[in-house]
């Protein structure tokens, strides 16, 4: 498998650059015939590798050079070049709390039910 796609979201994988270079311009290619352009500005690159240090990758569309990232977000979960899940687990727990402090006050409330709060939990907190 060499590609993961969602609506209008794709993800290009290779072993090598030489072979993410040909799976661009296929893409390029294509999308053209059907009236489509990729949308250079929103296109990026990343490598994912065990080395320490982050070895370059120079991809282009119509001879402008791709941004190389160090983490993206696709469909609402951060992927980094070391595989890891340390930033998304990071990222979870901030919109967690931040949730949580908004329906703080709703939640304190002594009056409410506690099977009301449990319930606000599950719609509100849980499915972060």
């Amino acid at each position: 498998m060499n590609n993961l796609r969602y609506a209008d979201d794709t993800i290009l994988m290779a072993t090598n650059e030489h072979d993410l270079q040909d799976l661009i311009d296929i893409l390029v290619r294509e999308s053209e015939k059907k009236g489509l352009s990729m949308n250079i500005k929103k296109t990026e690159v990343m490598v994912v590798s065990k080395k320490q240090e982050t070895p370059t990758c120079n991809i282009k569309i119509n001879n402008t050079t791709l941004k190389q990232v160090h983490r993206f977000k696709y469909l609402g979960t951060f992927l980094t070049p070391d595989g890891r899940c340390t930033t998304e687990i990071r990222s979870r727990i901030a919109q967690t709390k931040a949730a949580f402090m908004k329906m703080k006050n709703t939640l304190c409330v002594n009056s409410l039910p506690m099977t009301l709060r449990k319930r606000v939990l599950q719609c509100y907190i849980e499915p972060i």
